[in-house]
């Protein structure tokens, strides 16, 4: 039964000329004859580059992953390297993660760059995406691509484009190199490969980002505290397997359990439903080692190592998943602590986060006299606030993703060096009588106590686009006035770049690059920002409610008020 839509009938059949290869060619007469859905989910549009990078499932045609769309993204990679990059060698690094296909499909990446005379430094093996990041600019690289799609299920694939510093590409080159991109036909790519051109690269850049790592991410902290503290790790069958132990070994930390049946990378993760940290489900089996042996701390990364997720136990000796704000608040008051101990704070550092991360993090950071920078969501943002402040020191920075950045050697979120951070810190809290989750509650008695919660709606394929579509469309046009019988204040749209005071009934300019987001104020302080995913076919919705703690005693009691607050404003507004 073939598709009734003659647009997209056309744009499949375009896919059955001698440019594109059998097998190919075989899979669209299929999809024409027997499956016209999806046909036409495969074709309805390009795929585009999103948040992190391009990411979807892998298959034929034009929204898919595959070595045609990711040929294309390489031969307009190429030409507008040429054209910014005019009378130099020009160098690329290329790494992948553990994903089906990521090896085959950077081997294509590296052919595409080469045939077009550009020299490209390989990976020889699957590697951490921050490894990438580090080494555009250790080997004085102008771009760099990783083949990953991070935590998201095993049929998807993905295709990150890193600049000459090291951070994600960013405006106005990412549309810039779009527009080249969408210019070119498929029979522009060039796949012959130069392979005098291709480099393989492995241990001197694995041990010099090791070395980068340890360096950035220990401080003062004694060898025997290291030695004591008992550590359960897992790589989700992802790539940090390749660099987190030994980063740890080198560190001092020896007292590591790895869970073994998830050492070994598969892109098909066989012992979990999702390879994502941020769901306790998937470090089950760390947590189970953690209660045997008594561990202190457990670290689960995901697939490209570029998140993580920390376990440590509560006051009770619980083994507790912290959320991504959590850990980011603990991280940086220690960065800033260090930092100040060190008597290294001149007035000229920065800490940065995202507009839907914790409010309370700002908070802190100003308590410090450092400055607190905000961006949209996506650590390439916080790259380009580096590359834009020269200025400026970067202690640190993170999002509520799981994610964190410690300094600037690495300018993409880095769970290799955040990894041995959390374990630095959990170490010298345990030599001090304090611990992890101690600290955290003592800095809700401080810095008032906020909580936060993430709703993400899944809506796939085609209809799905257009249902997030429209409910950001009705959020605009029906704003919320009143949220858990709290008046709303501020309407920040970040498309429209405006904010409107519904108090003063004023307007001001948001001095952040667009983007589909908007974020709810109400008088008390809840924040609730929605936005739909760049990476994954949801709407995500971003609460944030806040009271003081005058006792860590009282933690208990004041969290679940908070937690009764969410659950009301979750029925409220339909939130699921």
């Amino acid at each position: 039964m073939a598709t009734n839509k003659p647009e997209i009938l056309q744009k499949a059949e375009e896919w059955l000329t001698d440019i594109f290869d059998k097998d190919t060619r075989s899979e669209i007469k299929r999809l024409i004859d027997e499956n016209p859905k999806e046909l036409e989910e495969s074709f309805y549009k390009n795929a585009e580059f999103g948040t992190g990078g391009m990411r979807g499932v892998m298959g034929v045609g034009t929204n898919r992953i595959n070595k045609y769309t990711l040929g294309k993204n390489t031969q307009g990679l190429s030409n507008y390297l040429k054209e910014s990059f005019p009378n130099r060698e020009i160098k690329v690094a290329i790494a992948y993660d553990c994903r089906n296909n990521s090896q085959e499909l950077a081997k294509v990446v590296a052919d595409v760059f080469s045939a077009n005379g550009i020299k490209v430094f390989l990976f020889s093996e699957l590697r951490p995406t921050p490894e990438l990041s580090f080494a555009v600019k250790h080997l004085d690289c102008q771009c760099g691509i990783v083949l990953t799609a991070s935590h998201n299920p095993p049929e998807y694939n993905g295709y990150k484009v890193y600049w000459e510093d090291g951070g994600q590409l960013v405006p106005p080159q990412d549309s810039e190199l779009i527009g080249v991109i969408n210019n070119l036909d498929y029979s522009a790519i060039k796949f012959d490969a130069n392979e005098d051109l291709i480099v393989k690269i492995d241990s001197e850049v694995d041990k010099a980002f090791a070395e980068a790592s340890v360096e950035n991410g220990s401080f003062d902290t004694t060898s025997s505290a290291r030695e004591d503290l008992k550590i359960v790790f897992t790589s989700l069958h992802g790539t940090s397997i390749t660099m987190v132990p030994e980063v740890l070994e080198k560190a001092g930390f020896t007292n590591v359990h790895i869970v073994e049946e998830q050492r070994k990378p598969n892109g098909n993760f066989p012992t979990v439903e999702s390879p994502n940290p941020e769901e306790p489900e998937a470090l089950k089996m760390a947590l189970e080692i953690a209660d045997k042996e008594n561990a202190d701390i457990v670290i689960g990364t995901d697939p490209d190592c570029d998140r993580l997720g920390v376990a440590v136990r509560d006051l009770n000796g619980n083994m507790i998943l912290l959320n991504g704000n959590q850990t980011m608040l603990v991280m940086t008051w220690f960065l800033l602590e260090e930092w100040k101990n060190s008597k290294k704070l001149k007035g000229n550092e920065f800490v940065a986060s995202t507009i839907v991360s914790t409010p309370m993090l700002k908070n802190l950071t100003e308590e410090y006299g450092v400055e607190y920078k905000e961006v949209l969501t996506g650590f390439k943002w916080i790259a380009k606030l580096i590359k834009d402040h020269p200025e400026l020191d970067f202690i640190g920075g993170g999002e509520e993703s799981f994610g964190y950045m410690v300094g600037d050697f690495v300018r993409d979120k880095d769970a290799v060096t955040a990894t041995l951070l959390a374990c630095e810190i959990a170490a010298k809290m345990k030599g001090e009588g304090n611990s992890f989750y101690q600290k955290l509650l003592e800095l809700y008695t401080q810095y008032g106590l906020y909580k936060e919660e993430l709703i993400s709606l899944v809506k796939k394929g085609i209809e799905g686009e257009k249902e997030i579509k429209q409910m950001l469309i009705d959020l605009r046009e029906n704003p919320w006035e009143e949220i858990d019988g709290e008046k709303v204040v501020l309407i920040e749209d970040y498309k429209s770049s405006v904010a409107r005071n519904l108090q003063d009934r004023t307007q001001s300019t948001i001095d952040i690059p667009k983007s589909n987001v908007l974020i709810y104020y109400t008088e008390s302080g809840t924040k609730i920002a929605a936005r739909p995913s760049g990476t994954e076919p949801k709407i995500k919705f971003y609460i944030s409610v806040n009271t003081d703690l005058d006792s860590v005693e009282n933690y208990e009691r004041e969290d679940q008020k908070l937690s009764d607050k969410i659950a009301r404003i979750r029925q409220e507004l339909q939130l699921g």
